[in-house]
């Protein structure tokens, strides 16, 4: 379905692992209701515990690895990460705190997704460990990091570290002076009117009777 693009379908026995739970219950309402209305099925018991939440982790992983080599995810818009496809991450693990964001693993940096439709997902969903340990489970998506930085230059010619700081205080000495300019201006309005409403008391004519 549109919009449900960052997600793969959850089998019933990873969410059954109260691990996969840790800390939920104090975010959710009615907690045991919901869940009680999501695990409305019979657990599988040929398997153990142990074994079960292996399985159930690779699959998962597995899915999601699948989505990121279908580009389901999005790609970085940066330029010089050449399309390098993304894959989700939160900003923190507490939900309903900020929307998810698609992580590049080329410059490790994280952009806001392209399609409207993804930007009201809640990150804490994917919480700020999903990309990284799905990049450690799997190394060989791990793409080389890149090296190559934009650099400004003006007709050919890079633009010097201190020429920056220059125009920062020459855009902070031209703020100051419109301020001043523009108070001065509000002073000589103030004194014009002040001025003429005076005029005009001097030179009015009594009421007639």
């Amino acid at each position: 379905l549109k919009g449900n693009e960052f997600f793969c379908e959850v089998d019933e026995d990873y969410i059954q692992d109260d691990f996969n739970l840790t800390g939920l219950r104090s975010y959710v309402p009615n907690y045991d209701y919901a869940l009680d209305l999501i695990l409305d099925t019979e657990t599988d018991d040929d398997l153990n515990d142990e074994q079960q939440e292996i399985v159930d982790t690779a699959a998962e992983f597995f899915a999601m690895m699948e989505k990121y080599q279908n580009v389901d995810f999005g790609r970085c818009p940066r330029v010089l990460c050449g399309g390098q496809p993304a894959l989700p991450v939160g900003q923190t693990d507490v939900p309903r705190t900020n929307t998810v964001k698609i992580f590049c693993p080329k410059c490790s940096d994280i952009f806001y997704p392209r399609l409207r439709r993804h930007s009201n997902i809640d990150g804490a969903y994917f919480g700020t460990t999903f990309p990284h340990l799905l990049l450690q489970t799997y190394p060989e998506l791990q793409p080389t990091p890149v090296t190559t930085q934009y650099v400004p230059k003006i007709y050919g010619f890079k633009i010097h570290p201190s020429a920056r700081q220059r125009q920062h205080e020459y855009a902070k000495e031209r703020t100051k002076q419109q301020a001043l300019v523009s108070q001065m201006q509000k002073r000589a309005s103030s004194s014009t009117a002040a001025t003429t409403s005076a005029a005009a008391t001097a030179n009015g004519t009594p009421k007639k009777r």
